[in-house]
């Protein structure tokens, strides 16, 4: 029964070991993935993506009529014609000399931090220069930077307006959150049945009010018309007001309400219902752009991306195997250390302490934890620490209660340490913070369900 049970928990060992070193790999598309998930690494690891975003000092042309008012479909009138129609050409500049100011460049900046915030972007770097109002990024490079580069630039702003007055009748300042939904397509067709992305774009207060009035302002409306000496009646839709929904200047789409909206939420269909992987994915990062941009306010100062360049690490790829090497060559000679000295007893605790490091790499995987250069020494701290732990485990084979308990009233200064570490917004700090914090956590529990049940097993043995 006591072998059973040793060879159970060896079996899981070496399960997650397989998980946590080579992968979990299943058939996708004609090809095989791995299904585990990669490892987060900082941009002193991985390398970073720097971007420039430069004010814009471009000019717009605008051409209006002799009211004033702006000539739609303008761009392929000749100077003569314009002449002609009596038009008047204007030379606009995108942005104004009032714009460009300190104020706006800090606002700028605050606002393209939190799209970095709303994108998941914990680890990156923005600096401002006061003088010329470019902001410099500095971004980890992954599969989701090109994604993230592409929101910086855009300035985001909201306007529903009246179609034919233009009067703007709700902007960002109205704008509580917006975020992305998903759907079901209800349509009896199978070619619309499937799932349908969302933009749902939620009001404050003021703006629930205004959303309100406007969407029975701008209601459709049906006009009956009755013939005399006759029963039936005539009834033909008519809608003689409309809403215009502009993005930087650009319809988004053209409309009058069905009915009034009293939620304060608007609920814009991206794309149609759809089941293809890579179609549904085009649509959510189409509805997650328009989401970040609306959520976290337009941007004063209009930008333009003036480099994007991907700068190399520091650390080779080859200096950075070197070191893992070097850790593991230094881990399997004490652990035939334990072997040697220990017998039985070493040779299960070398399987405790293998499925720790294994479990270990697997938690930090998944826990998001930004591993830079201090992360990775944080890591080869834990394993130092639990080699000490466990080595003590080994020495004592009675009471190994009062090693757990001397060992972590030990540490505590350290478990102090490392929990103010991971409120500190500086990546190199945060990551051996974090990196230390869920090795210890695991070292608690992993060591009293694992290890000393391995190391009782062999002591009931022996006795």
């Amino acid at each position: 029964m006591k072998k059973i049970k040793i060879l159970t928990i060896t079996l899981a060992i070496i399960a997650v070991t397989m998980i946590a070193f080579l992968g979990v790999y299943i058939p996708v598309q004609n090809r095989m993935e791995n299904q585990v998930k990669q490892y987060d690494l900082a941009m002193d690891l991985k390398g970073s993506r720097n971007i420039r975003l430069k004010v814009n000092t471009e000019t717009e042309t605008t051409i209006k009529d002799a009211e004033g008012n702006k000539v739609e479909d303008s761009a392929n009138l000749t100077d003569e014609e314009i002449a002609e129609k009596g038009y008047i050409k204007e030379e606009k500049a995108k942005n104004s000399e009032e714009v460009k100011n300190i104020e706006n460049y800090k606002a700028s900046q605050r606002v393209i931090e939190k799209r970095l915030q709303k994108l998941g972007v914990s680890n990156y770097i923005i600096k401002l220069e006061e003088e010329t109002g470019d902001i410099v990024i500095e971004l980890p490079e992954n599969e989701e930077t090109d994604h993230v580069v592409s929101n910086l630039s855009t300035v985001g702003k909201f306007e529903i307006i009246d179609s034919e007055t233009k009067e703007i009748l709700l902007n960002n300042q109205d704008i509580k959150q917006a975020k992305v939904m998903y759907g079901s397509g209800n349509n009896s067709t199978s070619a619309n049945n499937g799932t349908t992305v969302y933009l749902d774009i939620e009001f404050n207060k003021d703006g629930s009010k205004k959303l309100e009035e406007i969407s029975n302002q701008y209601r459709k409306t049906e006009n009956t018309s009755s013939e005399e000496n006759t029963t039936e009646s005539n009834t033909e839709a008519t809608n003689e007001k409309k809403v215009t929904m502009n993005i930087d200047d650009e319809e988004i789409m053209s409309t009058s309400f069905e009915e009034p909206v009293r939620t304060g939420k608007l609920q814009l269909s991206i794309g149609s219902a759809s089941n293809d992987k890579d179609t549904l994915q085009g649509y959510i990062d189409q509805a997650s752009s328009m989401a970040t941009v609306l959520g976290t306010g337009n941007i004063p100062v209009k930008y333009d991306v003036n480099s994007n360049q991907y700068i190399l690490s520091d650390i080779t790829e080859n200096e950075m195997e070197l070191a893992i090497y070097i850790v593991l060559a230094v881990v399997v000679i004490g652990l035939m250390v334990w072997i040697v000295r220990y017998k039985a007893f070493g040779a299960l605790g070398a399987i405790g302490y293998i499925g720790f490091v294994s479990l270990y790499m697997i938690i930090v995987r998944y826990t998001n934890v930004v591993i830079a250069l201090e992360g990775f020494f944080g890591m080869v701290v834990v394993f130092v620490l639990n080699y000490i732990l466990v080595n003590k485990l080994l020495a004592q084979k009675e009471d190994r209660k009062e090693v757990y308990k001397n060992f972590f009233i030990k540490i505590i200064p350290i478990v102090i340490m490392v929990i103010t570490f991971c409120f500190i917004r500086w990546t190199p700090i945060s990551s051996f913070g974090m990196a230390m914090f869920w090795g210890i956590v695991l070292m608690v529990f992993y060591n009293i369900a694992v290890t000393n049940s391995l190391l009782k097993i062999e002591t009931r043995k022996e006795k």
